[in-house]
């Protein structure tokens, strides 16, 4: 099965439109005002309204309130929500709309807990854990730490490049990956060298 292609911390129609030219099957925002990628509601409109069909959007929060998330979503049109907080399965089910959640892996993360608690959730997004920030670290976490068969898709993320993708997918087999520092000239500024690239190398498996 193809490895999908998110490409998040989107801050840029022109950036968006990259990446979809490339093949990615989804663009991630960042609703999350200390992050270097955050958007505001306007542009975050701008962004979507530039979008072709068959392009889903992801809106990224953090411990936000149901009020926070219906703020963004009277003027987004997000297709998934990706929490990426403490967020309990209650929390996320709040709003009633398909979503993801983040879980941020160290050796002690137990995913199987985890895919049994958010059973709600359209999948599990593996991010790297870190006591300095909730996500956009830049860093690789321990693959192995990853059971061979959870309950829900993985979602992939984590200091992925266009360097480790391809090791990245034949040893985890993720639905999909999720890139955003990965390929950037700055952040949340992206590069299309890299986001060719990097989707080049996934495609590449799937061919």
């Amino acid at each position: 099965m193809r490895t999908r292609v998110k490409i998040c911390g989107i801050t840029r129609p022109e950036d968006a439109l990259t990446a979809v030219r490339y093949g990615a099957d989804a663009i991630g925002l960042v609703f999350y005002a200390p992050s270097p990628r955050n958007v505001s509601i306007e542009r975050a409109a701008e962004i979507v309204a530039s979008l072709p069909p068959y392009v889903s959007t992801v809106g990224l929060f953090v411990n936000a309130s149901p009020n926070e998330i219906e703020t963004v979503l009277k003027r987004v049109n997000l297709d998934c929500l990706q929490f990426h907080g403490d967020e309990t399965p209650t929390d996320c089910a709040q709003i009633n709309m398909p979503y993801y959640k983040a879980v941020r892996v160290k050796n002690d993360t137990n995913l199987l807990q985890y895919a049994a608690e958010y059973q709600q959730a359209k999948a599990l997004l593996l991010d790297t854990y870190s006591e300095k920030a909730v996500g956009g670290t830049g860093q690789v976490f321990d693959w192995g730490l990853i059971p061979k068969h959870l309950d829900l898709p993985v979602i992939l993320a984590g200091g992925l490049t266009v360097d480790n993708v391809r090791e990245a997918i034949l040893q985890v087999k993720p639905y999909a990956v999720d890139v955003s520092g990965g390929v950037e000239a700055s952040k949340g500024i992206k590069d299309e060298t890299k986001i060719a690239s990097f989707i080049h190398e996934v495609n590449q498996l799937s061919s």
